[in-house]
């Protein structure tokens, strides 16, 4: 089958390169011309985890394409895809469909016979009713359908979301619709994949039910980390005790600084306004929005504490900036709002990530930058582990123990045993855990 993806980003980029795995032939396009030239020397956008051999993979089986005409890609499509970015507004929060709308127009004077034209960006419920308006106003002879397809990849796993999803959402009452979608994921749907019928609306807000109720369960987690602070109880096995229980589930159960990245920030966001636009106000997400917000000036306290309660001209070395782990992304990473907090309490920054450092650059501002783990600790008062990459699992301790001005690790993301890290001499604070001194 021959598809049109409209937009070369996260999204775009990944589900293009999957689909064309999947035996289709597919055309990426993007207004960029600078990444487009990029895609085609190999040279990917982002990093995600074996996307480059992937796309090199189909590119050179033929069933891979990047151009920057749009009229080319989508006049012989029996599917067209929109995977362009809905960012939040800056003054109201909901989501900015502005990239969808006029991926919308340019569709509508380019089509020839019937198409499938699939949302694949994350759009409030509705989008695909007003797509519908503005193909028809342009074309009222146009032949189409379209259809609500969301995307669930999370960053540093998205080629294995892609291809051994949970489910594929497909919302359409249309016949035609239907049946050419389902033999896009026919593939996956031969292999076992539940492929779920809605209504276009539906589908719509699966998306943003589903990752609002994610963010509820780390928000909720972090809560309870506060509670076994207090009690000297341990947070891991409390998760593991409740994610024991099937109705819960043990994913998503790891206490830490807080959600971010470019999908529950925004979603939870325009979740909230959807609500308000229809007259339901959703207070439970109002509420995980705000508890979310006030975590990361809590983790800054977590460090100030640790270093006696006051940084004040001290250097503090930073690991890990990206908003988790196998992403370079550093979109509302918590990262950023507790580096910001530490250097108004007149800390000294140094930062390392392995992935993040180019972006990490455009953010943030009066930080200085390591070269990598070892270089970062050197001098500092105390070692903070933001995000829990693995190359930080493995550092020679000892090494840092020396390095380090005090022995004073803050452990956001609970990457270590408290017992060892005594062993080695550290004073280790984590999060939801009893603190543990040094033993030397």
């Amino acid at each position: 089958m021959r598809v049109a993806m409209i937009g070369a980003g996260y999204v775009g980029l990944v589900s293009g390169a999957c689909l064309a795995n999947l035996g289709h032939t597919v055309t990426c396009i993007d207004k960029d011309t600078g990444k487009i030239a990029a895609l085609r020397r190999g040279e990917m956008p982002i990093y995600e985890p074996g996307l480059a051999e992937l796309v090199a993979g189909n590119v050179a089986a033929h069933r891979l394409f990047f151009t920057t005409s749009l009229a080319e890609a989508v006049k012989d499509a029996a599917a067209v895809f929109i995977a362009v970015g809905t960012p939040s507004r800056p003054a109201d929060g909901l989501a900015d469909l502005t990239c969808v709308y006029q991926a919308a127009r340019e569709i509508a004077h380019t089509l020839r016979g019937y198409a499938v034209i699939v949302t694949k960006s994350t759009v409030p419920v509705g989008t695909g009713d007003e797509i519908q308006r503005i193909i028809a106003d342009i074309r009222p002879d146009a032949d189409l359908s379209v259809v609500s397809n969301p995307e669930f990849l999370r960053e540093g796993a998205a080629i294995q979301d892609f291809m051994q999803p949970d489910r594929v959402v497909i919302g359409t009452d249309d016949a035609r619709a239907r049946e050419v979608m389902y033999e896009l994921y026919r593939p996956l749907a031969d292999n076992g994949t539940p492929v779920l019928l809605t209504a276009r609306r539906g589908a719509e807000l699966i998306k943003y039910a589903a990752n609002a109720f994610l963010a509820t369960k780390i928000t909720f987690i972090n809560e309870i980390a506060d509670l076994c602070e207090q009690a000297n109880a341990d947070v891991e096995e409390v998760a593991h005790g409740i994610g024991l229980d099937h109705r819960i589930g043990p994913k998503f159960l790891s206490a830490g600084p807080g959600y971010g990245g470019s999908c529950f920030p925004k979603d939870l966001l325009a979740l909230l306004k959807a609500g308000l636009d229809f007259g339901v106000p959703i207070r439970s997400i109002e509420t995980i929005i705000s508890i979310n917000d006030q975590r990361k000036r809590a983790m800054a306290r977590k460090v100030i504490a640790a270093c006696g309660g006051s940084i004040r001209g001290r250097p503090i070395a930073v690991l890990g900036l990206t908003f988790k782990a196998g992403t370079d992304d550093m979109r509302e990473s918590p990262a950023v709002a507790i580096i910001t907090a530490l250097q108004d309490a007149g800390a000294r920054v140094r930062a390392y990530d392995p992935q993040g450092m180019t972006q990490a650059r455009s953010v943030l501002n009066g930080v200085e930058f390591a070269h990598d783990p070892y270089a970062c600790a050197q001098g500092a008062d105390a070692l903070v582990v933001m995000t829990e990459w693995k190359e930080f699992r493995e550092l020679d301790l000892r090494r840092i123990r020396c390095l380090l001005k005090r022995p004073i690790l803050v452990d956001l993301r609970n990457i270590y045993r408290p017992e060892a890290m005594a062993e080695h001499g550290f004073t280790y604070v984590s999060v939801g855990r009893p603190k543990v001194q040094s033993a030397t």
